[in-house]
């Protein structure tokens, strides 16, 4: 709850000017059952017609006041919590934004989303309603109840019994909501979720004719979705005719002892009708506050999900210690690096790493699957810090170093390449934000993607679809190695990116980052072998493990586990 803090301070004077109004908007609904009993006690029963009117118009009056309050009160509210909301999610999606990878592997991607927009919605949606009505219900509630009291002490004994009992009511209800309503965001997380994957993956599940099999999928989720809902509601729903019932029990005696009284001349007509008219007003303060309740167990494990996220405290720190650039641009080096994602206790994915990359190398790194390719070229812009050793980046510790300025060291190609809605120009302006023409056709072309994207009658603002669902997988790759090349990295990393084209239009690609590439580190990972044969340096990895490092020709001659891949692809036997 420590994050709201800051809405808090931000937003309390507009709040609390919503709240007077809404006060004054209750003051006004208070007055009339008094009014309307001073009528009919003294205007009717007299047949006075002047105070009739006169009382008449005050009433009027106070009722024109009050709507005018309560027209500024909602429009302060609607102002205060779409403000807030908006605040929220901007806050949360930056937080979010700012995590580690460790830290965001600690959610599924779907409660992320869901927190992002049901759970912002839920507190958003409290407090508008606290502007709106659920301050007001208690002060409607108390201020009935203290006027009732004035009025007629004697009748005031049925509310003895009747708030002591709806009051345990409303506790009962929050205690058995909150833990209801937490399963019931789960759940949705859960139908979030398996949307998500189907629509990432519909392709193959048309391919494959899982259509059925998902339907079933999402139908079983969104059944317990339901099953959890319905749980919820049902247990909350109880509560509501619960407290009509007792407040409704409270006016039946009323209007019992105010008959008795008005018979034997101890009270008057107007008294018991103005006593009703609060007891219904207490009524309604207490089925609002018991809506509160159903809100407030929703917004508040809404509030705890969110806080989640929140109070992570992310471990990217940097200490700037000898922050100077150094003549060595380009040049990493691994010290006896391991990494777990489990933190020192898991099982390690890198053992013992010692690696050093010089300036303008190409290096191509190869291993079987689960080796531990993508996780060592992840340690270097640190997505993820090392478990132990050191790696360092122009001869300087990246843990000393400012992580934006790190990066902007590096261009990277990933092994899932993501382009983003919007023009191919756009999404290579990734790469370098004010790109001019000129640089972005020099990066098409050495990546090999001008052909396709000049085929085009759109040229370079062709839209690309969500996940670039308009284009192949060999052309996504092109566009990706291109927004990299544009940003005129120090250390290039190109991660298994060329798979999915074809060998001659990797080896022109290759050959142009050649070019290019003078005096640029290049890191190529790779699954075949001949993406990597010709670079200046291999890195044979293993179980997490180097255990083999040289040219293509030395490696064939000494490194058992690059011989089974040469035999394995090439199809032939080392000599």
């Amino acid at each position: 709850m420590q994050f709201l803090r800051k809405y808090v301070r931000k937003y309390w004077k507009l709040f609390s000017t919503a709240v007077l109004f809404l006060a004054l908007e209750a003051l006004c609904d208070l007055l009339q059952p008094t009014i309307m009993s001073k009528i009919i006690d003294v205007g009717v029963a007299d047949k006075n017609m002047q105070y009739v009117l006169k009382m008449g118009g005050v009433m009027l009056m106070i009722t024109a006041f009050g709507a005018v309050a309560a027209s500024l009160r909602s429009t302060i509210a609607s102002i205060v919590s779409q403000n807030f909301g908006a605040e929220l999610r901007s806050d949360l999606f930056r937080k979010i934004h700012s995590l580690s990878f460790k830290s965001i592997d600690k959610f599924d991607r779907a409660s992320l989303v869901t927190r992002l927009t049901n759970d912002v919605t839920q507190v958003q949606n409290f407090v508008n309603g606290l502007m709106r009505m659920f301050v007001k219900a208690p002060l409607l509630g108390l201020g009935a109840l203290i006027m009732a009291v004035r009025l007629n002490p004697h009748l005031s004994v049925v509310l003895i019994v009747v708030v002591p009992v709806v009051a345990v009511l409303i506790i009962a209800n929050m205690r058995l909501g909150f833990p209801l309503f937490m399963k019931v965001q789960k759940a949705l997380d859960h139908v979030n979720g398996i949307m998500r994957e189907y629509l990432s993956g519909v392709r193959v599940v048309k391919a494959f004719n899982r259509f059925s099999f998902e339907i079933n999928k999402f139908g079983k989720a969104n059944e317990d979705f339901q099953v959890k809902s319905i749980s919820a509601i049902r247990i909350m729903s109880i509560f509501s005719p619960a407290i009509l019932l007792t407040v409704n029990f409270g006016i039946v005696a009323v209007l019992w002892l105010g008959g008795i009284g008005v018979n034997n001349g101890s009270m008057h007509v107007g008294h018991i009708i103005a006593f009703i008219n609060y007891m219904t007003q207490i009524s309604t303060s207490l089925m609002m506050i018991s809506m509160v309740f159903n809100m407030f167990v929703r917004a508040k494990a809404s509030t705890s999900r969110i806080g989640e996220v929140f109070v992570i405290e992310d471990k990217v720190t940097w200490s700037n210690e000898n922050s100077g650039e150094t003549i060595e641009k380009g040049r990493i080096d691994f010290e006896d690096v391991s990494f777990s994602y489990d933190g020192t206790g898991g099982e390690p994915v890198l053992k013992n790493i010692n690696l050093t990359i010089l300036p303008g190398e190409t290096v191509g790194i190869i291993g079987s699957t689960g080796s531990g390719k993508s996780t060592l070229i992840s340690l270097i812009p640190r997505f993820y810090d090392v478990t132990s050793g050191t790696i360092k980046v122009d001869g300087q510790n990246i843990q000393n170093m400012n992580p934006q300025r790190l990066r902007e060291k590096i261009a990277m190609v990933p092994q899932k390449n993501i382009l983003f809605t919007g023009s191919v120009a756009d999404n290579i302006r990734w790469g370098k934000e004010n790109a001019g023409i000129k640089e972005i056709e020099k990066a098409i072309a050495i990546a090999e993607a001008q052909d396709f994207i000049a085929a085009n009658p759109e040229g370079y603002e062709v839209v690309i679809g969500q996940g670039g669902v308009n284009f192949s997988g060999g052309q996504k790759q092109r566009i990706s190695i291109a927004r990299a090349l544009v940003r005129n990295p120090e250390i290039l990393i190109l991660d298994d990116s060329t798979s999915a084209v074809d060998v001659a239009t990797e080896a022109r690609i290759k050959g142009s980052l050649k070019k290019y590439a003078n005096g640029l580190t290049c890191l190529l990972i790779a699954q075949r072998i001949t993406s990597i044969m010709d670079t200046d340096k291999i890195i044979v990895l293993d179980h997490g493990r180097i255990v083999g490092m040289g040219a293509h020709e030395e490696l064939l001659k000494n490194c058992g586990v690059y011989q089974e891949i040469y035999q394995s692809q090439m199809g032939k036997e080392v000599l």
